[in-house]
């Protein structure tokens, strides 16, 4: 039985709750939400969580920190998983799968305009364009974007049409017949949209459709004494041909099919989704969850209504492995209210049940990569902590480091390296601002001190404690910050500064009285490196960042006549200030400035035409 001082409190309010559909939240002794569950009917599935009963080796750790929980009643059982699926999002709770909104995997996007482009994407937004995927990688999306432009002859550049119609000449993709070059006014908007319909069509995997359709269009044409026409779709039917050739054909059927599949060990847990459509396998996305997020069919119903709700619902879904009668139930109902007639199948036997031993394969695959690089990097730790004396593995390591540009723009960075592997979601930035001059010390400690005061508070990143924190910096980066950390009560977490040697590489670790050579233990060194560079790296970046903002906004605020919200309403519109400075005077009052503010913005640049600004930055 898990050993939990409260659990008869535990049983005695779950045992008082409503057979109702609804959302509990798990809380731990701070207070804090560690587990956010829904079922359908409360009382039984709460009151689960404490009988005796097996539990896994996740669920059971889970449960030995709670402490308390509150419900939420629905009407629904679809209610309750919006609302799981909501408090999930906004909780981030340690023990719950994350549920990905995939706005890390890139789309391939087709802008809503007169004249759409097809662009990559990493985020999905509600903008009226057509948003495919999402794709394991980017090079997959570019490398469909290309073929699909090379096929339909679509412009590459980024003039924007009708606006640029006729103010260039065509570039060299038109003479070399890669462009069907709507600069030139040549090509009607009906026959652009045509083309881009047929590349929307391509792209989501109806290639046989398409083909169909080109070839109908493709006789008209002959038929019409429209030869030029009639080649060029010809030429385009033998490229879509190749196309197909080079997709592996894996069900004989037109069938657009999601395959889900889910493997789950002591460490670690993986949902894998291969997309069929029209008979080939379109893409294959892994979702990896580490060793104390817990993954099992109600998680795994949670994250499939997550996944749909940004991602297109094909008629068929098959699964790789049973499921629970309720699970699946419930699985059922979501894809009717997304307004699809979804089939849902546990296939046995043929093409469906060979794709889902596909998916389990790859799911298992990289669950066993996991773990081997896991073990790994637990190797490494466990030397680090022999090396550094310490009591248990740091699991959580955080590296700080300072940078500055004069006294000006002085920045802490904070990095986070967690269970082998950097966690850039809990990487943060301080700006320092109560230190007067350039004292490197007394940043790090304004910073460790602002960082371990959120310890506990029930935050994501801060609210944890770190099991080690290393320094870019010697002794008295050590001795200064050491001072913050015993005042505070955090003595206890062990505190090293990385010394770097005259190649900028880390050869040593000091706790401010003795230092640990890692010279020789290359997998320390190793990893020890990594982190140095990786917290150098994202703290000048964060520093140029700021530097960079500070500048844009500054440098139109120095026009007269431009304060503030003109500023930024006059960098919405034209996006840099690079793009403002090159602009003429009249070019400025045709856009629709008043005529003194185009007269100071263009002799402001005029005598100064230095651009302060790089274009990826402009609408940071």
């Amino acid at each position: 039985m898990i050993n939990n001082p409260k659990i008869e409190y535990l049983k005695e309010k779950a045992a008082a709750l409503p057979l109702l559909p609804g959302v509990y939240l798990m809380k731990n002794e701070a207070g804090s939400i560690i587990y956010v569950g829904k079922s359908k009917k409360l009382k039984n599935r709460v009151s689960s969580y404490f009988i005796d009963t097996e539990h896994g080796i996740k669920t059971q750790r889970m449960v030995s920190q709670v402490r308390d929980f509150d419900t939420i009643i629905c009407k629904t059982e679809i209610e309750a998983l919006t609302l799981e699926n909501t408090l999930i999002k906004k909780h981030t709770p340690k023990y719950n799968i994350n549920l990905k909104d995939s706005k890390s995997y890139p789309y391939i996007k087709i802008t809503d305009e007169p004249f759409p482009k097809i662009i990559m994407s990493r985020e999905r937004r509600d903008d009226g364009a057509t948003y495919l995927g999402p794709y394991s990688g980017t090079g997959i999306v570019y490398d469909a974007i290309e073929t699909v432009q090379k096929i339909f002859k679509l412009p590459t550049c980024k003039r924007s049409f009708p606006r640029d119609i006729g103010k260039e000449r065509p570039c060299i993709y038109r003479q070399m017949g890669r462009c069907m070059a709507p600069c030139t006014g040549e090509i009607s908007q009906k026959e652009y949209l045509r083309h881009i319909d047929s590349a929307r069509h391509v792209l989501s995997g109806n290639i046989k459709k398409t083909s169909e359709l080109l070839t109908k269009e493709m006789y008209a044409a002959a038929e019409e004494e429209r030869f030029e026409e009639a080649a060029r779709l010809r030429d385009t039917l033998s490229s879509l041909k190749l196309l197909k050739e080079k997709q592996k054909v894996i069900i004989d059927t037109d069938s657009l099919v999601d395959i889900w599949a889910v493997y789950t060990c002591d460490f670690c847990g993986v949902i894998t989704v291969l997309s069929v459509r029209d008979g080939a396998l379109n893409s294959k996305n892994d979702f990896l969850f580490p060793k104390a997020e817990l993954l099992d069919d109600a998680a795994l119903v949670s994250f499939m209504f997550n996944y749909y709700t940004t991602n297109t619902v094909p008629p068929k879904i098959a699964l790789a492995g049973k499921i629970e009668d309720e699970a699946l139930s419930l699985l059922s109902d979501f894809t009717a209210t997304l307004g699809k007639k979804t089939e849902i199948r546990i296939p046995q036997r043929g093409a469906l049940r060979s794709l889902c031993d596909m998916a389990l394969a790859n799911a298992r695959e990289r669950a066993d990569k996991h773990v081997s690089d896991s073990e790994k990097a637990d190797m490494t730790l466990a030397r680090l902590a022999s090396l550094c004396s310490l009591e248990a593995l740091p699991e959580r390591i955080e590296a700080y480091d300072i940078s500055n540009l004069g006294t000006e723009h002085i920045t802490a960075g904070m990095i986070v390296f967690e269970n082998g592997a950097f966690k850039k979601s809990d990487y943060r930035r301080f700006k320092i601002t109560d230190i007067d001059g350039t004292d490197d010390y007394a940043s790090m400690r304004e910073a460790i001190s602002r960082r371990l005061s959120h310890i506990g508070d029930g935050s994501p990143s801060l609210g944890e404690e770190p099991d080690l924190i290393l320094l870019d910096g010697g002794k008295g980066h050590v001795n200064a910050v050491r001072e913050v950390i015993n005042s505070l009560g955090y003595g206890h977490i062990p505190l090293f500064g990385m010394v770097k040697d005259d190649y900028h590489k880390t050869r040593e670790l000091t706790d401010g009285e003795n230092d640990i050579g890692i010279a020789h233990e290359n997998s320390v060194f190793v990893m020890l490196y990594k982190i140095q560079e990786e917290v150098h790296r994202y703290t000048v970046t964060s520093m140029h960042n700021a530097k960079r903002r500070d500048m844009r906004r500054s440098r139109l605020e120095d026009i007269a006549g431009i304060g503030k919200i003109k500023a930024k309403k006059l960098l919405l519109r034209f996006g840099s200030i690079k793009r403002i400075a090159e602009m003429s005077e009249q070019e400025l009052l045709l856009s629709g400035l008043s005529a003194p503010d185009a007269h100071n913005i263009a002799e402001y640049f005029k005598s100064d035409k230095e651009i302060l600004v790089n274009d990826e930055d402009n609408n940071g």
